[in-house]
């Protein structure tokens, strides 16, 4: 069915196994991540005197790659550093855990798309726009990464129930097994998010334009200058002023 019924698993909570097949949830992500696209895209057709469906097209385009050109710059330091510290968990394994946390975040981006399009045709102010769709995805940012760590908690307490009924001796009587230590392995994840949303902002400024300035004619990218950080405290510094 395309990889919604994995994609239902996934918003149900349920812990990513062996049966959480990769290639059609990422179709699923890949969709909903080009919908949130169109949406940001939306501002473009309502913004200038004659819509500028090539925004909304490149947006479209965008956004997935966002996604995973950001995975893939970040994905290497994770894996590296969770083996260092005795994770268990496995490159198939990891991929299946990233998949299902990115199928929060995207799902909660196609969720406040139609909102976005809604502010994109019912206001003029660039700077808002661009700050909205900034706040859409540190929020969306923020419950894949709630995702993560209950699912990081459901996996150490499997492991751990795994390593006790292996340490159970052959007469019967069981032993104090060592209990698997989730800190580091917690650790590693939550660092690793803020290097992901640090990597996935520049790479965003590296990608835009995604929404379009409307006093700019349309271009694919813009040339390299300031930061994210920069742009996004010099549109807070606009609204506040009344731009």
């Amino acid at each position: 069915m395309f990889g919604f019924r994995e994609f239902d698993r996934v918003l149900r909570g349920e812990v990513p196994s062996g049966e959480t097949k990769l290639a059609p949830l990422m179709r699923v992500l890949v969709l909903l991540a080009v919908s949130y696209g169109v949406c940001m895209g939306v501002y473009a057709l309502s913004s200038r005197e004659e819509p500028e469906f090539r925004q909304m097209l490149a947006s479209a385009l965008k956004v997935p790659a966002l996604l995973v050109l950001t995975l893939l710059v970040t994905f290497p330091s994770l894996y590296v550093f969770n083996t260092l510290l005795g994770s268990r968990l496995h490159m198939v394994e990891l991929a299946r855990l990233l998949a299902s946390a990115f199928g929060v975040l995207v799902a909660v981006l196609a969720a406040f798309g139609p909102i976005v399009a809604f502010f994109s045709v019912t206001t003029s102010s660039y700077p808002f726009i661009l700050l909205l769709n900034v706040v859409v995805f540190a929020v969306a940012g923020s419950f894949g990464l709630g995702y993560l760590q209950r699912t990081l908690g459901a996996l150490i307490q499997l492991d751990t129930a795994r390593r006790m009924a292996d340490a159970t001796p052959p007469d019967g009587e069981p032993e104090m097994p060592t209990m698997l230590d989730g800190s580091p392995t917690r650790t590693v994840f939550t660092a690793w998010m803020f290097v992901f949303a640090l990597v996935g902002s520049q790479m965003s400024w590296v990608l835009r334009p995604f929404i379009g300035s409307p006093d700019k004619a349309f271009t694919w990218f813009r040339p390299r200058d300031s930061s994210f950080l920069e742009a996004v405290g010099r549109s807070i510094r606009v609204l506040l002023a009344g731009g």
